[in-house]
């Protein structure tokens, strides 16, 4: 699924997304992978808006995670987040989406908070 961010001053920025809305797909979400390339990504999709609290076991690459709202706002970016640990990566508030890129990704493209997202579902 095509998602395009917003950017200040400059053409949107593509991804190229996975969609994962069942519990069984968001709890594998990028696990067991080896590479992601910029422009690739996965999007997890929430029945409701809640803070959703993710971690990297057995996912082994680097990753940025982008948590976005309801409204499809960015609320908050967890950026360069540690392969293969278990502990618990939030942004302390709540969001209906997140979408993970490759670490780095949202610097390089200028994704920040409070941009808008677009993507149909």
């Amino acid at each position: 699924m095509p998602i395009s961010f917003e950017v200040e001053g400059g053409a949107p920025v593509l991804v190229d997304a996975e969609v994962v809305a069942s519990d069984r797909a968001r709890q594998r979400g990028l696990m067991f992978r080896k590479e992601i390339s910029d422009g690739e990504g996965m999007l997890f999709v929430f029945e409701e808006e809640a803070e959703h609290p993710f971690w990297m076991k057995n996912t082994y690459v680097p990753l940025d995670m982008i948590f976005v709202g309801s409204d499809k706002t960015i609320v908050g970016i967890a950026r360069d987040t540690t392969p293969l640990s278990e502990k618990s990566v939030t942004v302390g508030v709540k969001s209906r989406f997140v979408i993970e890129v490759p670490a780095g990704f949202s610097t390089r493209a200028g994704i920040h908070r409070g941009q808008k997202v677009r993507f149909d579902l």
